[in-house]
């Protein structure tokens, strides 16, 4: 069972601690969204059980952490800056803006007029002043992806690891999107974080990676607790492809409001790594720190038996964290029957996702011995680097464990008057 709708997730994350709306109190900030107690631990554990999967259990792939703030001339040569861009069209009627392509029947969504304005390109990068002065002549992106600070390091990590063909690099961090109709709670935001693999592979070898990698994606989601039944391939038909793509299969889950992209498993070829090595005259940009010529290094590795040089190509399988968490929420949600009218909300949680692993609950609020065990057992836990344990000292049994259900916690722990006699 899974939720009716996203209201029922809102109301969730709200009320336990989850999600909330940024900057709420002043109103609140279309596109943003803060993690809160409960919502932040099971986004780490999510990013942690990601991290684990690609890089602990793996050899051949290392870990990254770049910076947010891009130098333009990486996305020129990228693409991003001459393709970055989404339909936008304005209702002549209620001055809404809105996705050309996300329009239901050619209506404004926010009063249904017809009136509408022609299309136009609407670039979704966040600029930013780099420097004492704001004058527009020097200037930084926030990046829109992780992934370009992974090729711009190809030959620092390849340098630096000696590693050979095929391997991958790995980054989780936030990435912004100046969306013009952010929507669907942490569905689709401004600020977000993605979990990306670049993978490297022979030319000629990047089809059978790129369906050993789409399988890979669907296991690891599915030890995520979302079953294969819940999932969709959808193969992007050669039109709706990005820029970069030779070929991508994006992993689609039925999210309360609808079926939507979860992940998506590119090959990115060699146009990548290939841009950023190009020789080309210098970019037209006036600020002194950013006015460099185009990279004079060779993105390439070395064949170790036939010596020669190649540009590999790259298989990129790229999820992002929020739309992770809420799908694991949704497939995590129950509703159970207690009959005479009442219910309950119990969140079925894989144990390595759930924020809080253990809960120690004194039977007697505030009682001296029983309180003593509880903690004793609650350091003891903690100590074998489970996650959180909480100590639950309100006296509340019941209260209590209906609580650590509906937020997911796989074990509570009563601590009674003859815990200490063990």
């Amino acid at each position: 069972m899974t939720a009716k709708n996203m209201d029922h997730l809102v109301s969730l994350c709200k009320r336990r601690g989850f999600i909330f709306q940024s900057g709420e109190i002043y109103g609140g900030m279309q596109g943003m969204y803060d993690y809160g107690p409960l919502g932040v631990e099971l986004k780490n554990n999510l990013k942690h059980s990601w991290w684990k999967s690609m890089i602990y259990e793996n050899d051949n792939i290392e870990g990254l952490d770049a910076s947010i703030l891009s130098n333009p001339i990486v996305l020129k040569y990228s693409g991003h800056e001459d393709t970055f861009s989404d339909p936008m069209v304005d209702c002549r009627s209620c001055n809404a803006r809105s996705r050309d392509d996300q329009l239901d029947g050619g209506k404004c969504p926010e009063c249904g007029s017809s009136d509408l304005t022609e299309p136009r390109p609407f670039n979704l990068m966040f600029k930013t002043n780099v420097g004492p002065i704001d004058d527009g002549s020097s200037f930084a992106y926030l990046r829109p992806e992780t992934a370009q600070q992974i090729f711009t390091n190809f030959k620092n990590v390849v340098d630096s690891s000696s590693k050979s063909l095929p391997f991958g690099i790995a980054q989780i961090g936030k990435a912004f999107r100046n969306e013009i109709t952010p929507r669907n709670f942490i569905f689709r935001v401004r600020e977000f974080e993605q979990m990306e693999l670049e993978f490297f592979v022979e030319p000629g070898s990047d089809e059978e990676w790129h369906k050993k990698w789409v399988q890979k994606r669907l296991d690891w989601w599915e030890e995520q607790g979302i079953p294969a039944d819940s999932i969709e391939l959808y193969n992007v038909p050669d039109e709706e492809l990005a820029h970069y793509s030779k070929g991508t299969v994006d992993i689609m889950y039925k999210f309360p409001h609808g079926l939507e992209e979860l992940e998506g498993v590119a090959n990115r070829t060699d146009f990548d790594l290939g841009s950023h090595t190009k020789n080309q005259d210098e970019l037209n940009i006036s600020a002194n720190v950013m006015k460099n010529k185009s990279s004079n290094t060779r993105l390439a590795i070395q064949n170790i038996e036939t010596k020669e040089w190649v540009v590999p190509y790259v298989i990129e399988p790229s999820a992002g964290v929020d739309r992770g968490v809420l799908a694991i929420m949704n497939e995590a949600y129950n509703v159970e029957d207690l009959g005479e009218g009442k219910e309950r909300t119990v969140l079925k949680l894989k144990p390595h996702l759930s924020p809080v692993k253990a809960a120690v609950i004194p039977l007697k609020k505030n009682n001296e011995e029983l309180v003593k065990i509880a903690s004793d057992l609650k350091s003891k836990l903690q100590k074998l680097n489970l996650g959180r344990i909480i100590l639950e000292n309100t006296g509340n049994i019941g209260k209590g464990y209906r609580r650590h259900d509906e937020i997911g916690t796989p074990l509570c722990i009563t601590i009674d008057f003859d815990s200490h006699r063990g």
